[in-house]
């Protein structure tokens, strides 16, 4: 198949040049001139493609960039490990709060009802066998208080902090006393005040039984209470009065 051209008058420059194929040459016969293409252009461009492609499937990360991912990495995983500690920490603080509160409400609850009703009420040292009343013109404050609900003062109910270190109820005409409250280091548990908290030396009539309950140790769960612990400290305290005075 033949091509045919038309030679025209004007410089042979002012033809573009087609690029991948070579320059057409106007004089020589018309079947050679025929548009052939430029064999070491076409294959220099090719070639230069596949290389710069070759770089890119083989482009790697360099060892700073592996080194940002890693300390990304330990960065995230600290910080849900430490989000997870602080869970469990914040867990048991809860229990050990909701624990403390049940253990204060069986300890102080029947007693707060049974010094509200009394007739009479006296404070002093005891344990399960006797008591012993503090004097008058004495600071009314001790690690026992005996409670009469009636005038009788053969029927009583005792309240005392033992040597094992535990508050204890008895009642009278019984030998085993009921444990209350344990793991309490204050020796002095009750008091008698007045109105603005100054410890009495009188069995006043219209005087305000003070309870004081310092815990070592919680019972449920089993929390040890000090410095390193949960809790550097741990107590109980209110203030209680009869219902009727004379």
């Amino acid at each position: 198949m033949n091509f045919f051209f038309h030679k025209s008058n004007e410089p042979e420059e002012r033809f573009p040049r087609v690029r991948g194929f070579a320059p057409l040459n106007l004089n020589a016969s018309p079947d050679v001139n025929v548009a052939q293409p430029d064999t070491k252009t076409w294959r220099l461009r090719i070639g230069s493609r596949l290389k710069i492609g070759d770089r890119r499937r083989q482009r790697g990360h360099t060892l700073p960039e592996l080194m940002i991912t890693m300390v990304l990495v330990l960065l995230v995983m600290a910080g849900v490990l430490a989000a997870h500690v602080f869970g469990l920490k914040l867990f048991e603080m809860s229990k050990t709060k909701l624990g403390a509160s049940d253990d204060a409400r069986a300890a102080v609850g029947y007693m707060v009802t049974e010094i509200r009703a009394a007739k009479i009420i006296r404070i002093g040292s005891g344990n399960a066998t006797g008591f012993a009343e503090v004097s008058v013109d004495t600071p009314q404050r001790g690690s026992a208080i005996q409670v009469y609900p009636t005038t009788d003062t053969n029927s009583f109910v005792r309240y005392f902090r033992d040597t094992d270190q535990k508050l204890k109820r008895i009642v009278s005409g019984e030998t085993t006393p009921t444990v209350i409250a344990t793991a309490i280091s204050n020796q002095v548990v009750f008091t008698s005040e007045d109105f603005n908290g100054t410890i009495l030396t009188n069995n006043e009539n219209n005087r305000v039984i003070g309870l004081a309950l310092q815990f070592y140790q919680l019972e449920y769960p089993t929390v040890s209470i000090g410095p390193g612990s949960l809790y550097d400290f741990y107590q109980l305290r209110t203030k209680i009065t009869r219902r009727t005075l004379e």
